[in-house]
């Protein structure tokens, strides 16, 4: 037996979705010259890609697009790391971003590498939030507010070949 999904966003929704979310981005950080956009490893990495080309596209930011590599299932036990020297993203804007919002552990450690250094201040993005957050984390830039129970998985497609968001 499979699981049914429905779909939430189609593609043209969230490209929308992901140009909002750039706007706001700039709206915050219309002062700055440029921010650090860090996604993720995963679909978090390839919505921080997305972002970060819409707000170059929009703004005279100039985006630094940043990997953070973390093992999701087991963060505490895994090496959190960048692709880049922590030196590149030393007291600048840091926008976080992750494609779905559940539990706030995921933000929670992949915060820790700018945790050791000094940053302007840590802002975080996510495309879905789901809002069962056990972890102080909240989303300041938010594609989609979506109500699920805890047992439902959200699914984010952010491919060349397919752009949605379904719920199983």
């Amino acid at each position: 037996m499979t699981a049914e999904k429905s779909l939430i966003l189609d593609a043209d929704q969230v490209k929308q979705k992901i140009k909002r979310m750039a706007f706001e981005i700039y709206e915050h950080n219309f002062k700055e010259k440029n921010i650090v956009i860090a996604g993720i490893d995963g679909q978090g990495y390839v919505l921080a890609k997305l972002l970060a080309k819409q707000v170059e596209s929009i703004s005279p930011i100039e985006v630094k697009l940043v990997k953070i590599n973390l093992d999701k299932l087991a963060p505490q036990e895994s090496d959190i790391t960048l692709d880049c020297d922590l030196k590149e993203v030393k007291k600048k804007t840091i926008v976080l971003v992750d494609d779905v919002l559940h539990t706030g552990r995921t933000f929670t450690y992949g915060m820790k590498p700018f945790l050791n250094i000094e940053v302007k201040k840590i802002d975080t993005a996510v495309l879905i939030n789901r809002g069962h957050t056990l972890f102080p984390i909240y989303s300041l830039y938010t594609g989609y507010e979506l109500s699920t129970t805890i047992k439902d998985h959200v699914e984010v497609k952010l491919s060349k070949d397919e752009m949605a968001v379904y719920l199983h």
